[in-house]
């Protein structure tokens, strides 16, 4: 491995260890500023005066831009495959710090998620060479780009004065929707600002256009929009659920954005589409497991509240023996205590 691959190796990992970290330090600000004022899932914004939260925030900050330095040193397909672990750093911190339990199910569906992901990333096609920010405003107002641009707005527009304000407090899908969809269209946006960036240093100044300062405008929105549904999110469900199901969202449709934009299914063959699909499946049984876990909880105490007296009583009973049990009681001394 080349000395310029190893920065990116050590950018990308440090990247996944801040955004990893990020999710655990916003939750818990969160929480300390729901306990005072309005929660961040019933619409208040109390948030923006807790410290705890601006760390957490600053700390994904960083760990995008470690992301962002990452890919000037090192392939997107050696980069890109390592945010998977901010999923398993988010999991465990959550489990360790904020007491969040994921149940083995959640672990297999993380497992899963982070494979299809990974295949799906590692068989993507090579993003084609950019010369100058007005070919991809030409790219991006292309109709098959402008075709999914307007899907997403209306979908998101729908999950947002339709179903948020219905199933926003049960369904983590509704927020996780929003922000991963506004986050494809800033992505490619994004692209284009870091393509400006670096024809500009260059020599070549992309800074006189008015399109690098749209796809600005865009990029801004967008991140605005996904920071403010993301913490209605973090702040309804638990964090090792959101962290997972929004690496996957995100990361798939901003693929598919990708795609479409810069029209790489023209450089595949039908392997790599037949790897994908399965990448898509994969992620697909992953998600839908983490989806469940949440409710395993509920859904055990709820059959044990449905269970007879009769063996309720007899359950009861056991518990009671095995605790005699631990604590060195031999079980005919048990039967003697119980005897009135």
């Amino acid at each position: 491995m080349s000395s310029d691959n190893i920065k990116g190796l050590i950018l990308a990992l440090s990247s996944s260890i801040f955004i990893g970290s990020s999710f655990i330090v916003k939750k818990k600000g969160l929480k300390k500023a729901g306990a005072s004022g309005v929660r961040a899932g019933f619409g208040g914004y109390s948030y923006l005066y807790e410290p705890l939260w601006w760390v957490g925030m600053i700390t994904m900050v960083v760990g995008e831009i470690a992301n962002f330095a990452a890919y000037a040193f090192a392939p997107a397909i050696l980069v890109t495959p390592l945010g998977a672990l901010s999923i398993i750093i988010s999991a465990a911190l959550a489990h360790i710090i904020l007491r969040e339990r994921l149940h083995i199910f959640g672990i297999l569906g993380c497992i899963l998620c982070v494979v299809g992901s990974t295949t799906i990333v590692l068989h993507a096609p090579a993003e084609r060479e950019i010369e100058s920010v007005i070919e991809v405003w030409n790219l991006a107002t292309e109709p098959a780009f402008l075709l999914y641009a307007a899907l997403v707005i209306t979908a998101v527009f729908i999950l947002i004065f339709h179903y948020i304000p219905q199933y926003g407090q049960t369904h983590i899908m509704v927020y996780i929707g929003v922000c991963s969809l506004v986050g494809s269209l800033s992505v490619m946006s994004v692209k284009a600002i870091g393509i400006a960036l670096k024809l500009t240093l260059s020599g070549m100044n992309q800074l006189i256009y008015p399109q690098t300062w749209a796809f600005t405008l865009i990029v801004i929105v967008c991140v605005l929009t996904q920071m403010n549904y993301l913490n209605m999110a973090l702040d309804t469900f638990n964090t090792a659920v959101v962290s997972p199901i929004y690496y996957v969202m995100f990361t798939s449709l901003t693929i598919l954005a990708s795609v479409i934009m810069f029209k790489d299914w023209d450089r595949q063959n039908p392997t790599q589409i037949v790897t994908e699909m399965c990448g898509f499946v994969t992620i697909l049984a992953g998600t839908f497991l983490l989806h469940k876990t949440k409710d395993l909880g509920d859904g055990m105490l709820h059959f044990c509240s449905s269970l007879t007296p009769s063996m309720s009583l007899r359950l009861s009973k056991h518990a009671d023996d095995d605790d005699l049990e631990s604590e060195g009681i031999p079980l005919r001394r048990q039967e003697s205590l119980r005897t009135p």
